[in-house]
């Protein structure tokens, strides 16, 4: 497991640990398997109640996979998630993992805990408290729908409510996202990019969730939109006391809402801090490169870039050592040896790179 505190696991609200999640490939005339995409290669991570956690990348990186794993849209190939588990049951759970005796008692702690090996009404159940907002409302939401039916639809899909109970409820969610009663009675087409999104918010938020995916929900409205979009994201989130996973290749809106950050690189996060910390002063090679493409809005000054060759490398089949040495001007032996695990470096950032352990 990467080497981060364990005390800051323990106390996450949403926690992954070593969390991997692989498509396969097919070739030949009998479509046999002839290798994995590794969208998600061992990622072992915490989330705090209440933060909003940013997670950031190039596309193609594993961001949405992670997201979409994280809550049960797919299922982990390996690895375990853990939501609102107790403190003193994710100890036991540790010492059980690093201990060769008890297997019976680890098994019983995980099927009772572990996300990832939920299934059926167990999983169903706990979906209520994951939800998800997708990138682009024209395509996830059902054209042939009243914004009442898909408003509703959570709420008879987990049985929570039914009739005027029901109708309350879409009302009340729907006046939070800023639409009204007025809107019940129209389909998808029939509103603007921004009202889509706030119409797939509420679609998300009416079974009150306690976790939220947020993939991409501002790339597809223009500038004016996604200002408001943010602001009602934040909003919601002190109201609802809601827990995010905010995605996006958006730099600037990452840096505008999120209280810390992660960058994945090839399926795995290279480096994870503070969001100021992190943009003041990224140390992972990939993160300088990264940060230093934001734009600066003043046509007379120029960002010093970091320089970065080469493209990035196939997930079916990633270098061995660091995933990024390929592209790093940095890269010495060790680092195309050797598979650098997450270390804790000065208390603040969480950092996958050798020429920085000491």
């Amino acid at each position: 497991m990467s080497l981060i505190r364990r005390e800051s696991l323990m106390s996450a609200f949403i926690q992954t640990k070593e969390l991997k999640k692989y498509f396969p490939v097919t070739g030949g005339v009998f479509r046999k398997k002839v290798g994995d995409v590794r969208a998600v290669d061992k990622v072992s991570l915490g989330i705090d109640k209440g933060e909003c956690f940013g997670l950031v990348g190039e596309s193609g990186c594993g961001k949405t996979t992670f997201g979409k794993t994280v809550i049960r849209i797919l299922k982990p190939t390996a690895g375990h998630i853990y939501c609102d588990a107790p403190s003193d049951k994710m100890e036991e759970i540790t010492k059980l993992e690093n201990s060769s005796q008890s297997s019976h008692e680890l098994k019983k702690l995980r099927k009772q805990y572990d996300l990832a090996i939920f299934g059926g009404r167990k999983l169903k159940h706990v979906r209520r408290r994951m939800q998800i907002v997708y990138q682009d409302p024209t395509t996830s939401l059902n054209p042939r729908m009243l914004v009442k039916d898909i408003v509703g639809e959570p709420l008879a899909v987990q049985k929570i409510a039914k009739g005027a109970e029901r109708r309350r409820r879409v009302i009340e969610m729907l006046n939070m996202v800023g639409l009204t009663e007025r809107h019940l009675y129209r389909y998808p087409h029939e509103f603007s990019g921004g009202q889509r999104q706030r119409i797939a918010i509420a679609r998300a938020l009416v079974t009150r969730p306690d976790f939220v995916v947020l993939d991409e929900p501002t790339s597809s409205v223009d500038v004016s939109v996604r200002a408001q979009l943010l602001k009602l994201f934040q909003k919601l989130q002190s109201d609802l006391d809601l827990t995010y996973l905010f995605v996006s290749h958006d730099l600037s809106v990452v840096e505008c809402i999120s209280d810390r950050v992660a960058v994945m690189y090839l399926g795995k996060v290279v480096e994870m801090a503070q969001t100021a910390e992190l943009y003041r002063e990224p140390l992972h090679p990939y993160a300088q490169a990264l940060f230093s493409s934001i734009p600066i809005p003043d046509p007379a000054r120029r960002r010093r870039r970091a320089p970065l060759k080469g493209e990035v490398p196939s997930p079916v089949n990633p270098p061995p050592g660091c995933r990024f040495n390929p592209r790093c001007d940095k890269a010495v032996e060790i680092c195309r040896r050797e598979e650098p695990d997450l270390v804790d470096v000065g208390n603040r950032h969480f950092v996958a790179c050798h020429l920085l352990r000491g």
